[in-house]
């Protein structure tokens, strides 16, 4: 599958074979943080954000805010929450970046509070709703029959109507959406992001071969979901 441009100037992706990058950002185009490896200048950064550089804080966040931005709109599926979740995740790194101690890049310290973060509001938000379900369960206990059956009735859509017009990104999103949280971060990680194996274990905290196995997973599960939505196989 190809890729079509998307409002922002980054191409919203169109259906692949294989899935595998359905929902990956145009890197070429939308990667915003210095392609070096420079060890060196790494460390002369982290030295000038240990000393509270402002100017230093500040060409940190141009550099990785639209691809922080980016992880978190597909880990939360709201680009209301990424952006709250984005601005907390500079906070953390400037508050937190006393404790980095150079032992992965930069860029992998900054991607697992991101991801953390990420994690830990969507359990929150779980919770949330599983308390307020729980609420709206005992209104309807208590309400009578005919009200609650008025309430439940809505017309239902055609399974065409439903289709026509929705972009295949959209159904991608969701569907990554329906991912076990634990697959969709790996899944998220590799294929939109294109971070390596060892780069994801450093985020995740887990073993290497857990994460292949759960981006192999992911993978798979995604393709169920999308051909169910599309109503055909994916071949």
């Amino acid at each position: 599958m190809g890729r079509e441009a998307g409002k922002d100037g980054c191409s919203a992706p169109r259906a692949r074979v294989d899935l595998l990058g359905a929902a990956a950002t145009d890197r070429a185009r939308c990667e915003s943080v210095p392609a070096s490896d420079d060890v060196a200048d790494e460390a002369r950064l982290v030295a000038r954000l240990v000393a509270r550089d402002e100017a230093a804080f500040n060409a940190l966040v141009r550099a990785y805010e639209r691809r922080v931005f980016a992880l978190l709109v597909r880990m939360s599926g709201s680009r209301a929450e990424a952006e709250d979740l984005a601005q907390e995740v500079f906070v953390q790194v400037f508050k937190g970046i006393g404790s980095f101690r150079g032992e992965s890049k930069l860029s992998t310290w900054i991607y697992r509070i991101a991801v953390n973060l990420s994690k830990n509001r969507s359990k929150y938000l779980r919770v949330r709703k599983t308390d307020r379900q729980e609420q709206l369960e005992s209104l309807e206990e208590r309400a009578p029959a005919a009200e609650t059956r008025r309430a439940n009735i809505a017309p239902a859509e055609r399974p065409d109507d439903m289709m026509a017009g929705r972009q295949l990104e959209r159904i991608v999103q969701a569907a990554i959406l329906e991912l076990e949280p634990t697959f969709r971060e790996c899944l998220v990680l590799r294929d939109i992001e294109d971070l390596s194996y060892d780069e994801i274990a450093a985020i995740t905290s887990l073993p290497e071969g857990t994460v292949k196995s759960r981006i192999h997973r992911a993978r798979t599960q995604l393709k169920e979901i999308v051909e169910r939505a599309l109503g055909e196989k994916i071949t």
